[in-house]
């Protein structure tokens, strides 16, 4: 799963908020707090007032505030207003994707992925985050020490198939593999 930059100032934004509650938050307090440039915070806020996670008042005693608790605001709440869908295929949900032969168990791959992507994102809040009160179940999947560890992509060649097509040269681009 690839978090992106607006995903993750959008979870940090709703963090400063909610720390602050209930007093409202001016936007360059955020941008102070978080170090998000004042053109993203706007965007990011206007896709979260949107989603109906945030509202917002101006004037001397306006700032942003939750539009609802924030332990009833979920991490997968916050991608959702942000990004849309926590899992998609083409642009498709999982259940609305199909492929033939040989790749037709695919769809079901995708599927778990998104309820294992579910089973975190939905479960945590943004008061967890907040309040530094992680539910436990973040622990015992923390501990296990392959969560810890990088994979890289694979790099050099791939040795082809026999009799199928020539092997494909990949290359390590450094970046992490989730």
């Amino acid at each position: 799963m690839h978090i992106t930059a607006k995903v993750d100032y959008a979870v940090r934004t709703l963090v400063e908020i909610a720390k602050a509650q209930p007093d409202s938050v001016k936007a360059d307090a955020i941008v102070a707090a978080q170090n998000i440039p004042p053109k993203v915070l706007e965007s990011v806020v206007a896709d979260l007032r949107k989603g109906g996670l945030v509202i917002s008042r101006r004037g001397p005693d306006g700032g942003y505030r939750l539009a609802r608790p924030a332990a009833a605001i979920s991490i997968a709440d916050v991608i959702r207003a942000v990004e849309g869908p926590l899992a998609s295929v083409r642009g498709q949900r999982p259940e609305d994707v199909g492929y033939p032969g040989a790749a037709e168990p695919l769809q079901r791959v995708w599927i778990g992925l998104r309820v294992n992507i579910r089973s975190v994102l939905e479960r945590v809040s943004v008061a967890d985050i907040a309040h530094d009160l992680l539910p436990s179940f973040l622990d015992e999947l923390l501990r296990d020490p392959d969560a810890w560890t990088r994979r890289p992509r694979p790099s050099g060649p791939v040795p082809a198939a026999p009799g199928g097509p020539a092997a494909v040269e990949w290359r390590d681009l450094d970046q992490p593999d989730f």
